[in-house]
């Protein structure tokens, strides 16, 4: 993968788990990354300081992505520091709560299609004029989710339909942007010991996920980064568009 040296990519929702896998396997692949956060300063900032301790060159950046501007502002800043954004990942989302379908109310599927859906449409709507100016092609890589495939767990299938939806315009970009050689593919995680998990389910319930993985444990974020690397590769996956790449231990065999 040595086409990635001296490549710029930035990160969403990078300041912990597979975000911040995915940042700092960049880095040491010698690609200038931009660790893009919310509320997650510190973490971020260890991100940052783990890459640039071996050796690479990182920043981090703050934005929430379900504000318009702070998304634009997000993009202006990375080619500010960077000078261009070869490969994109959209990573930034988040389940919000589970909840019944008798609890479930407009404003959570706002929140929730907003946070895992509209903002990486967002995300692609400003930097795909930037990779069309340059002519230089490149690669953007949604995060969707096992959920896409068997609609999440318990009172997650909001969540489930936002990353349904992930790969499904996945599908539809790659046709736009095949054109101009920008890549568009996405990586569907399955159950993966990251602070989501730590925050929206209990020990019982990823118990009983780890009871559907044939490989017989929960993954970890570096499970999912060879994903990331092959799909920012375009001596790798050049001729590789449109597709779902599944991570999942087994859990879901298309």
């Amino acid at each position: 993968m040595e086409d990635l040296r001296g490549k710029t990519a930035l990160v969403t929702g990078a300041s912990t788990g597979i975000g911040a896998a995915v940042a700092v396997a960049f880095g040491a692949r010698g690609m200038r990354v931009a660790v893009h956060y919310n509320q997650s300063a510190g973490p971020a900032q260890a991100v940052v300081d783990t890459i640039v301790k071996a050796g690479g060159e990182a920043f981090a950046l703050q934005g929430d992505v379900r504000n318009a501007a702070d998304i634009v502002r997000v993009v202006r800043e990375t080619t500010a520091r960077l000078g261009s954004i070869d490969v994109l990942v959209n990573n930034a989302g988040s389940l919000v709560k589970r909840v019944p379908i008798a609890e479930f109310d407009d404003a959570l599927f706002d929140e929730v299609m907003h946070i895992n859906a509209r903002s990486m449409l967002a995300f692609c709507r400003e930097v795909v004029p930037l990779m069309r100016t340059r002519g230089q092609g490149g690669s953007i890589i949604n995060v969707s989710s096992v959920a896409a495939r068997n609609g999440g767990g318990p009172g997650a299938y909001l969540y489930a339909g936002s990353k349904g939806f992930v790969s499904t315009a996945t599908h539809g970009l790659a046709k736009e942007l095949a054109p101009d050689d920008i890549r568009v593919n996405a990586v569907a995680p399955g159950v993966i010991q990251t602070p989501f998990q730590d925050r929206f389910s209990t020990p019982a319930i990823l118990e009983s996920f780890k009871a559907g993985i044939p490989m017989g444990r929960i993954g970890d974020p570096e499970d999912c980064t060879g994903a990331f690397l092959y799909l920012a590769s375009r001596q790798l996956s050049g001729y590789v568009t449109g597709q779902i790449l599944e991570v999942n231990g087994g859990q879901y065999m298309p």
